[in-house]
């Protein structure tokens, strides 16, 4: 599963094409984030990504867990998203 790094200052279609071009090509996609901004703009990604590969009669899943991830040796909370082909 491939991974990306969401931040509060991603643009959600730049996030959203990623999305989809991993998931076009069978494999399923992991987004990483830390904070309510970069939750905020990897859910908009989701659904725009949702958008985009409808018209080829794909539909995305999303799961939502908490992870834990070192940040220059500090813990940090997270929230994930598991995207995939249903």
């Amino acid at each position: 599963m491939e991974v990306l790094k969401v931040s509060s200052t991603s643009q959600p279609k730049s996030v959203a094409g990623a999305i989809a071009a991993i998931v076009r090509g069978n494999e399923g996609v992991e987004l990483q984030t830390i904070g309510a901004g970069a939750v905020n703009q990897a859910v908009k990604s989701v659904a725009i990504a949702r958008g985009y590969v409808a018209p080829n009669g794909i539909e995305l899943i999303c799961v939502p867990a908490f992870s834990q991830l070192d940040v220059d040796g500090e813990i940090k909370t997270s929230i994930k998203f598991c995207v995939e082909k249903r």
